[in-house]
C-alpha cells in the first residue's frame, strides 16, 4: 500500500510539473492588415530567443502561413485523423525549428469524427507537447470559427493598422468577444505605422474607445513599421526575419517578442491536447 501511494504521488507531481505551452490567438477585424506575416515572423523571433513555438494555421478559408515560410504542405490535421498519417509527416519544420501545423479545410469536418477518432488524434499530439507557445493564426473578421479560437486561448492579440476601417473592424470584433463573454482583456499590435509616435497614438485612440464603451482592458505590445522589405520577403516566399533580419520591421517584431517573453508563461495552461479537446467541443 505504501508503494502504491508513493507511485500515485509521483504521478501527480510529474503531471503538475509538465510544461504547458501558452496558447495565443492572433486575429484581426479585417483582412489585409498583415496578420499572417506577423504571426510567422513573431514565431521565428520567439524561437530565436530560445522558446519552442508551434504555429497552428487556423484560417479555414485562406491559410497561407506555409507559403510565407516557403513551403507547400501535402497534408493537414485531417490527414492525421482520417488517413492515419503520422503527425511528424504533417508538421512542417520551419526556420530555427519553428513548427507549423496546417489546419486548412479539415477544421470544417470536425463534426464528422467519431469519439474514437478524436481520442486517437489527441493521443498523437503527445509528440509535440514540449512547447512554450502555441500561436493560432485565425481568419479575419467576426464568425463562429474566429470566436471559437479566441475562447480556447489564454492570450488574445488583436492586430490592427492606423487606418480607420481597420480600427473600426477591430473594435467590432472586440465588441462581439465582449458580448459572448469570451475575454475581458486583449493585447494589441499596431502594424504598418510610419513611426513610433503613430503606433502609440493609434493604440491610445483605440484603447480609449474600448475602455470607455466596452469596459475591456487592453495592453500595448508594440508596433511594426511600414517596411518595403516585407513585400520583398513575401515575393521571395521567405520570412522577413530570415532574408532581412536587420530591417526596421524585423527589429520591431523582435521587440514585441521580447515583451511577450517578459510577460511570462502561464503555469496552468491547457496544453496542445487540451486545446484540441476544446476545439472538438466547439466545432462539433
Amino acid at each position: 500500500m505504501i508503494d502504491q501511494a508513493e507511485k500515485l504521488r509521483q504521478l501527480v507531481n510529474n503531471d503538475v510539473n509538465l510544461k504547458k505551452p501558452k496558447i495565443i490567438t492572433v486575429t484581426s477585424g479585417k483582412g489585409g492588415v498583415g496578420k499572417s506575416n506577423i504571426v510567422v515572423n513573431l514565431a521565428i523571433s520567439l524561437q530565436k530567443e530560445g522558446k519552442k513555438v508551434l504555429i497552428f494555421d487556423a484560417d479555414i478559408g485562406m491559410a497561407n502561413d506555409d507559403v510565407l515560410m516557403g513551403f507547400l504542405p501535402k497534408y493537414n490535421i485531417f490527414d492525421i485523423i482520417i488517413n492515419k498519417r503520422d503527425i511528424e509527416e504533417v508538421l512542417i519544420k520551419g526556420p530555427f525549428g519553428v513548427r507549423l501545423l496546417p489546419g486548412g479545410s479539415g477544421l470544417n469536418r470536425f463534426d464528422e469524427l467519431s469519439d474514437q477518432e478524436r481520442e486517437t488524434f489527441i493521443s498523437s499530439l503527445d509528440k509535440i507537447e514540449d512547447l512554450d507557445y502555441i500561436i493560432m493564426d485565425t481568419g479575419a473578421g467576426i464568425n463562429r470559427s474566429v470566436l471559437g479560437f479566441v475562447s480556447c486561448s489564454e492570450d488574445l492579440i488583436i492586430l490592427t493598422t492606423p487606418e480607420p476601417t481597420s480600427l473600426t473592424d477591430a473594435y467590432s470584433l472586440l465588441k462581439a468577444i465582449k458580448h459572448f463573454k469570451l475575454k475581458t482583456k486583449a493585447k494589441v499590435i499596431v502594424n504598418k505605422v510610419t513611426d513610433e509616435k503613430e503606433g502609440l497614438l493609434t493604440f491610445n485612440r483605440f484603447n480609449n474607445a474600448v475602455k470607455n464603451f466596452l469596459k475591456m482592458d487592453l495592453e500595448y505590445l508594440g508596433y511594426v513599421s511600414e517596411d518595403k522589405k516585407l513585400s520583398q520577403a513575401v515575393k521571395m516566399q521567405q520570412p522577413l526575419l530570415i532574408c532581412f533580419p536587420n530591417s526596421e520591421a524585423s527589429q520591431d517584431i523582435n521587440k514585441i517578442a521580447k515583451t511577450i517573453i517578459g510577460n511570462g508563461n502561464s503555469i496552468d495552461g491547457i496544453g496542445v491536447q487540451g486545446l484540441f479537446r476544446k476545439l472538438f467541443n466547439i466545432f462539433s
